[in-house]
């Protein structure tokens, strides 16, 4: 009986937890932000900067140590499901002005949409300008550059070599 009333209590901890965020966004961020019904767990974060606006889709999930930063525009579509340590960014900094310092030349902006259905594995990252087609899988350390069509299954080729075998010496 005990256990059932510590799972019932870390339920309403989670759950009252997950509200104060959503209503913390909603005031911090006001028409910037724009959500349904969605779960997240530990260190999911989002910074909407300047005239950025997110638009996140019901029944969306959001594992531990996810970030969302947003310039321009990023749209999460319903039912998507995000892995550990996702980074979502619609911007990239300029650098091309070898004069001047990076910091000070500014960002490239454009839009990013994961449409309906999809899974982002583990750490993924998604860079501006991509778009993901509806029912995409995104398989675990993927740096996602360019836009994925609809039904897709995009893994990162990793190729492991042993380049060198060490020599032991063992010694009493």
């Amino acid at each position: 009986m005990l256990k059932l009333v510590i799972k019932h209590m870390m339920r309403l901890k989670n759950t009252l937890r997950r509200r104060l965020h959503m209503i913390c966004w909603n005031l911090h961020y006001g028409k910037q932000f724009k959500a349904k019904k969605f779960h997240f767990r530990d260190n999911f974060r989002i910074y909407i900067e300047e005239n950025g606006q997110l638009k996140i889709g019901e029944n969306c999930f959001f594992n531990n140590n996810c970030s969302v930063t947003v310039r321009k525009k990023v749209t999460i579509g319903a039912n998507c499901i995000f892995g550990e340590n996702v980074s979502i960014y619609d911007h990239n900094h300029c650098y091309s002005e070898t004069d001047k310092l990076i910091s000070k030349q500014g960002f490239q902006s454009d839009e990013v949409v994961i449409e309906d259905d999809c899974w982002i594995a583990t750490n993924v990252t998604i860079l501006k300008g991509v778009h993901v087609g509806r029912h995409s899988v995104i398989g675990t350390g993927v740096i996602l550059y360019k836009d994925v069509p609809a039904n897709s299954v995009i893994v990162c080729k990793q190729e492991l070599r042993i380049v060198n075998k060490r020599k032991i010496r063992h010694t009493i």
